[in-house]
């Protein structure tokens, strides 16, 4: 593995930073994700991504070519969860690890038996509760393309979930936000949508968030950033409580997504767990 960081490569070179910075903003204008964000909220984004590539480990794992271009990437999107939070909803871990591909991880789980299995899983994302976000490098660069699925904004719900200990679907409230309202709508939601499933039936929403309430968060994370109108649509308390938790409001600033364009990127994450 080979270990990038800005801050330890670019300290002091503040010529080198302008121009990073330049580059962010660039991009940042550069993909329908982000390209909608107004000046302000885009300088904001930029110094949150730079603050990333600056403190976090960037790991080039499986033999990657690193290019700058893909911790950039990266960087920009991890950063849009966190853009009204601030960056202390980055905190808590330290490495971004990315492969040239999917990549295969061993995990250890107990069962409700108490009964401990060990399995693996060729995964394109994962947060690991033992601290660092993992990527696939081609799969982070195709959440750009604005259709319903983002690996990374992914992850870091995931890890923005597990600043209130493991990850169930429930992070850190902020002060004026109710825990039951929150418990209310996601569990309806939920539990909604997993009957729709038994029942054979299948929209716009990828049946991963199915999984557990911890990836229904998580999933329902990515479409709220990409595909707003459809949360805001079939599951109007959790668009209210995600906007009051995220503290924005996509719909407000992104055209509607087609329905083909969504279903086109449903199973495009191969998994995607904690």
């Amino acid at each position: 593995m080979v270990w990038f960081g800005w801050g330890r490569r670019s300290k002091g070179r503040q010529a080198e930073r302008a121009a990073r910075d330049k580059r962010l903003a660039g991009r940042t204008r550069g993909v329908p994700l982000t390209a909608t964000l107004a000046d302000e909220a885009v300088g904001r984004l930029v110094a949150l991504a730079g603050a990333m590539l600056d403190g976090k480990d960037f790991v080039a794992a499986g033999g990657l070519a690193w290019d700058d271009a893909i911790g950039e990437t990266i960087a920009l999107q991890a950063a849009l969860p966190a853009l009204e939070l601030g960056a202390a909803a980055l905190e808590g871990w330290r490495e971004i690890i990315v492969y040239p591909d999917a990549f295969v991880a061993r995990d250890l789980w107990v069962d409700d038996a108490g009964l401990m299995h060990e399995g693996e899983q060729v995964l394109v994302g994962q947060a690991r509760h033992d601290g660092p976000v993992v990527l696939s490098a081609p799969d982070a660069h195709d959440s750009l393309a604005l259709d319903g699925w983002n690996v990374v904004i992914h992850e870091i719900a995931h890890k923005i979930d597990m600043l209130s200990g493991d990850a169930n679907g429930c992070p850190p409230l902020h002060k004026g936000m109710s825990r039951d309202e929150w418990a209310d709508s996601w569990g309806e939601g939920y539990e909604r949508f997993c009957a729709a499933l038994d029942a054979g039936e299948e929209g716009w929403l990828d049946p991963y968030a199915a999984e557990h309430p911890a990836e229904f968060f998580a999933v329902l994370s990515e479409y709220f950033f990409e595909a707003p109108h459809w949360v805001r649509d079939d599951f109007p308390q959790i668009y209210r409580q995600l906007s009051l938790f995220y503290r924005q409001d996509p719909a407000a600033r992104l055209a509607r997504l087609p329905l083909s364009v969504l279903l086109s990127g449903q199973g495009a994450t191969g998994a995607g767990g904690v």
